[in-house]
């Protein structure tokens, strides 16, 4: 068997805020990663042996265990990169719920009112492949540019969210030490400030607690970043074997176990079904095995939020 690989290979787009968010945790502890560029639209033939079909970004590779959703991919450079933490004062809880508004219903906002000043510059096939990914039959950039003046609005009152908590000097959302808050918080703000410069300056005028944090968190960077090729990558995963123990979950309301046949799916968008057996579940993960003709064995980590789990 060859030796296993610790190190960090994470998929992903440069201008994608959710891989951003992945950097992000990358850069607060300081880690050395690979960086593979995979395409912002599918066909994407050399991820798909890693992930089953699941298309969305980012994902982290180590080894031979892929890590699907960036709550998951925090979740698990926490469980093994402990030190600094991105949990300042230990809880987890209400980090990751922030994230569910941050990427929810404040990403809704923000990506309507970033595409709507942009429409005229996007290509057609991107929009396909995002109306595609959203289920829907067209991706109406002409709805977007009439929303605009209302996504201006809901974004002043976010971001003024975000100004009001750090109105008091504290450096950063939970306190001293910047964490997962802030990286919730700021996904946003850095995708104004990336796609639509002269609009963010002028919404972030407004807020000068949440412009000093948002170029804090700029200047924590993304760590020790390498490129490499994907067939490098893919060949990585072919000469390694998933780590991923057995683990049951007692209280599992449905009664899953390990072996069982299931299938993943995400419940917002992008609602691609990847099969497998399942290795490892709890209340906050579900990892399952898969194999692939180009890669061979590999286990894919899912977060339980915003994804059901089936009967294969």
């Amino acid at each position: 068997m060859a030796p296993q690989s610790h190190e960090i290979i994470l998929h992903h787009y440069d201008n994608s805020p959710y891989a951003e968010k992945a950097r992000c945790a990358l850069g607060m502890k300081r880690l050395a990663w690979r960086s593979v560029q995979v395409p912002r639209i599918l066909p994407k033939p050399k991820l798909m042996p890693l992930t089953g079909g699941y298309r969305r970004t980012p994902n982290m590779q180590i080894g031979a265990d892929i890590y699907c959703d960036t709550a998951m991919i925090i979740r698990e450079l926490e469980r093994r990169f402990p030190e600094p933490t991105i949990f300042p004062g230990g809880r987890h809880g209400m980090p990751f719920a922030l994230g569910k508004w941050s990427d929810g219903e404040f990403f809704q906002v923000t990506r309507t009112l970033v595409f709507g000043n942009i429409a005229d510059r996007l290509p057609e096939e991107f929009k396909k492949d995002r109306a595609a990914l959203a289920g829907v039959t067209t991706f109406d950039t002409d709805a977007m540019k009439r929303a605009e003046p209302q996504m201006r609005d809901q974004c002043r009152t976010f971001i003024g969210w975000i100004e009001d908590h750090l109105s008091d000097g504290k450096p950063w959302v939970m306190g001293d030490n910047p964490g997962l808050a802030d990286i919730n918080c700021y996904m946003n703000v850095w995708l104004l400030r990336a796609a639509v410069p002269d609009i963010a300056a002028e919404l972030l005028a407004e807020f000068p607690h949440v412009s000093r944090w948002a170029d804090n968190m700029k200047a924590l960077g993304h760590g020790q970043r390498q490129e490499i090729e994907a067939d490098e990558a893919l060949d990585k995963a072919r000469d390694a074997e998933p780590e991923t123990p057995v683990t049951a979950d007692p209280h599992d309301p449905n009664g899953r176990k390990p072996g069982d046949r299931v299938t993943v799916t995400p419940t917002d968008y992008g609602k691609d079904p990847v099969a497998g057996e399942i290795v490892s579940l709890s209340a906050q993960h579900i990892a399952i095995r898969r194999t692939d003709e180009r890669v061979g064995q590999v286990v894919v980590h899912f977060p339980r939020a915003t994804f059901r789990v089936d009967p294969a």
